[in-house]
């Protein structure tokens, strides 16, 4: 994609022809004027050429290099810039975390007086769903699916494991006081770690259901959902069970690396040199990103999605799937993010999350103001965010593991649970939902029964339902 002010995107570019490789060297000094003359696709690559070489410094615990990297970033990243630009400050910050790390005196000191604003990270959340379609899609999906399975029943309690807002619940409100045989008695279970959360979300569905006159009742369960006790979920016999998971389960896949006990900055990638002479052959960001991908990180490679469960890294989650199972829900419905951000390498976590978060930040290119505040902080304080917990922590620190359906599936198979395919109803008010955007860039697939949400080809969130096999 070719901006107005002829700046590039990350997913698409103009050709590029016989751009050179050049070396990181400390001749290279401040300000470093050449850069300053790139062209804008010429930028885009020598920024991720930059990022892969820095990536490759740090993982081999060369600083002194990865810090003539980070300098160089410096001097052609901008987080108010084009796509590549703003993609480029956050990664190159993620990687300057990381080797702060390796001080944890250092890094301890510098975050000692660091202020976490829980209203600022609802709001931004709140600004996630509203411009972007990926969770609206996701709640409209859930309820259907929820409306479906509770076909008849007259007690339904419903367990959110992810209470953030009240708008998916009161949707659903709404749609069973319509129901021919009349609304059940409904009972919600919010799961969130913030108590004025729940509160707030208890305040507006108990009006709502006032006001449609829906028997209804609100149990709030203060706990991160690693620390979730299922008993104080109180599942009651004669209810019918629906369980909800938003982006939440990858969490508990995080566990205590044995090789981050040897090395903060460790990790080795394979192929990383690979990745950086690449960028000789490659005309375009998008076929950099593309091919190389494909080319280092195979299916045949052990960090493949398709590869088999990690029985160390799946412990926790295990624990978790079979206590669900035990409650028994008529359906459970997971949105997850689909890409493979848990692979064993920085590289291989780098390589995926550039390709990931480079479609994001496109759907903000297409929807908001490069000068907008609303998208800084998305950017910065959302997906910076997650970006930083991919590329810079290890072990227990690093929650988000995001991974592709296919894990998904052989997780809940392990577990006891059948997938349940999506209505051809739910996938149709998918796609109007989706068509209601003015911006063509978004679209739906389904994949075994399931729905996957994609920006242009790229698949981004994943939708899928399911029940216990007995």
């Amino acid at each position: 994609m070719l901006q107005d002010d002829g700046s590039s995107s990350v997913t698409s570019s103009s050709p590029l022809q016989n751009f050179p490789m050049m070396s990181l060297s400390p001749t290279f000094n401040s300000p470093y004027n050449w850069l300053k003359e790139l062209k804008s696709e010429e930028r885009g690559l020598y920024l991720i050429h930059l990022l892969l070489t820095c990536a490759n410094h740090v993982a081999a615990g060369n600083l002194e290099n990865a810090n003539i990297a980070l300098d160089q970033i410096s001097q052609l990243a901008s987080p108010n810039g084009d796509t590549m630009q703003r993609i480029a400050s956050y990664f190159a910050e993620a990687l300057a975390d990381r080797i702060l790390r390796s001080w944890p005196g250092i890094y301890k000191a510098l975050h000692s007086t660091k202020l976490s604003i829980v209203s600022e990270d609802i709001l931004v959340k709140k600004m996630f769903f509203e411009y972007f379609p990926f969770m609206k899609v996701a709640s409209l999906i859930t309820n259907q699916a929820i409306i479906e399975a509770m076909e008849g029943e007259k007690m339904v309690h419903i367990v959110d494991l992810n209470a953030s807002e009240p708008l998916q619940w009161r949707a659903l409100l709404q749609d069973l006081s319509a129901r021919p045989e009349g609304p059940p008695h409904l009972r919600i279970t919010g799961v969130h770690q913030q108590k004025e959360v729940l509160e707030q979300i208890a305040h507006v569905l108990t009006e709502e259901a006032e006001k449609l006159d829906i028997p209804f009742q609100f149990h709030q369960v203060v706990s991160k959902l690693e620390n979730l006790d299922v008993e104080k979920l109180r599942v009651k016999t004669g209810e019918a069970l629906a369980i909800s998971s938003v982006m939440q389960l990858h969490t508990l896949l995080a566990h205590e690396d044995e090789h981050q006990k040897k090395s903060p900055l460790g990790l080795k990638h394979m192929n990383g040199l690979h990745l950086q002479r690449a960028l000789l052959n490659q005309n375009t960001l998008g076929d950099l990103l593309e091919k190389e991908t494909a080319n280092v990180f195979s299916p045949g490679n052990e960090s493949a999605s398709s590869s088999p469960l990690s029985p160390t890294a799946s412990a926790k989650m295990d624990g978790f799937l079979h206590a669900l199972w035990g409650l028994s829900p008529k359906v459970m419905v997971v949105t997850e993010q689909d890409s493979n951000h848990n692979g064993t390498t920085l590289m291989e976590r780098l390589s995926e999350s550039l390709y990931f978060y480079a479609a994001l930040f496109d759907c903000l290119e297409f929807t908001l103001q490069r000068t907008s505040l609303e998208r800084l902080k998305v950017e910065k304080m959302l997906f910076g965010e997650e970006i930083k917990n991919i590329v810079a922590c290890e072990g227990v620190e690093r929650k988000e593991r995001h991974e592709k359906l296919d894990k998904w599936f052989q997780r809940f198979d392990g577990a006891g649970f059948k997938n349940v395919p999506l209505s051809y109803y739910a996938m149709l008010q998918a796609r109007r939902l989706l068509q209601s955007y003015s911006c063509e860039g978004y679209k739906i697939k389904e994949e075994n029964g399931c729905v996957v949400i994609c920006w242009q080809d790229r698949a981004l969130f994943s939708v899928s339902a399911w029940r216990c096999r007995r």
